[in-house]
């Protein structure tokens, strides 16, 4: 089944809707919050919360993706749950979430609640096209998937310096960028 095939049954609020999605986007949206969180159990209870909250988001909101849609959905309630995990000290020190690394280039406010923000979310995105297209991939891998600095060695050939380097220095430009641009002063 396609995705508007998919969408429509959300609309017309038909349960299969939700089976359906979780068939086609379920293995994806697992690892999207298994990367986050580094638990299958808790990536599990995501993957059942981003389905639900799609039930109650569809409609008003008609999304065009649905893989897209279902994966931003999955990404903030995991993102939330490491965030819970942490309050109560459910993780591991060393197990930092790779947005904390981004967290000093936002002034005042999470990078989770700033990145909501349209006009940074453009910005963002302008500065990623302006970058090359390796610098770019392993950034959002890094960033948006959450994927591990070794999963990243392995799928692009590179050592970990050089992906910790590239990441420090994609990270430093974006600063820059978004200073340019004021949003960070």
């Amino acid at each position: 089944m396609d995705d508007r095939a998919i969408v429509e049954k959300f609309l017309a609020r038909d349960e299969d809707a939700v089976r359906e999605a979780q068939q086609r986007y379920g293995a994806y949206c697992l690892s999207v919050a298994d990367n986050v969180l580094g638990n299958r159990q808790d990536a599990e209870e995501c993957l059942s919360d981003a389905l639900l909250a799609a039930w109650n988001s569809i409609p008003p909101h008609e999304p065009e993706n649905l893989r897209t849609y279902l994966g931003k959905l999955v990404r903030e309630t995991a993102i939330n749950r490491r965030k819970r995990n942490a309050r109560q000290k459910r993780i591991r020190a060393e197990d930092t979430c790779p947005l904390d690394e981004l967290e000093e280039l936002v002034a005042d406010g999470s990078v989770g609640d700033a990145v909501e923000e349209e006009e940074l979310s453009r910005a963002i995105s302008r500065f990623l096209w302006s970058v090359g297209e390796t610098k770019r991939n392993v950034f959002i891998r890094r960033y948006w998937y959450c994927d591990s600095v070794p999963s990243i060695c392995a799928r692009y050939g590179f050592g970990k310096s050089k992906v910790l380097m590239m990441l420090k220095r994609t990270r430093d430009d974006l600063a820059a960028y978004l200073k340019k641009e004021g949003f960070l002063t």
